[in-house]
């Protein structure tokens, strides 16, 4: 085990990214906290899944942006090399053949921040996760 000499947090991998401190209070100050370059992708992120999920709550869970309806549909994040998002793993066997340029693993994909961000598959997800109920989390 790995420990952060921030935090004190524990984790299998040795440097892990993770994020150190108190969690954000709001999406607004989450993306505020991030990279300048980073807010950019974050902000087109939230406006388009905000208009694909116009009835779903924003707020934060598990430290990240969070949308919500009876349940929690889609999380995301920022690190280093790419923005992820976490809408559930029936999700990303789902869409797996429109996911096959990115990095994907049991309920996360990857989007690198060397690309633009794809907000039509992305907007897509969030939508069939919502309509069919295979919210993140969800078994």
């Amino acid at each position: 085990m790995w420990q952060c000499p921030k935090c004190k947090r524990e984790f299998k991998n040795t440097n892990q990214d993770h994020f150190c401190g108190e969690p954000p209070n709001s999406i607004d100050e989450y993306i505020s906290d991030q990279p300048e370059d980073i807010q950019t992708r974050l902000h087109e992120l939230r406006k388009a899944l905000h208009e694909a999920l116009p009835d779903a709550e924003e707020k934060i869970a598990w430290r990240m942006p969070t949308y919500k309806g009876k349940t929690n549909i889609i999380h995301f994040a920022a690190f280093k090399n790419h923005v992820g998002i976490y809408p559930g793993d029936k999700a990303v066997v789902h869409f797996e053949d429109r996911l096959k340029d990115y990095k994907s693993s049991k309920g996360a994909i990857q989007f690198p921040h060397s690309k633009p961000l794809p907000l039509e598959l992305i907007v897509d997800i969030a939508k069939w996760c919502y309509e069919t109920g295979n919210h993140h989390g969800q078994k």
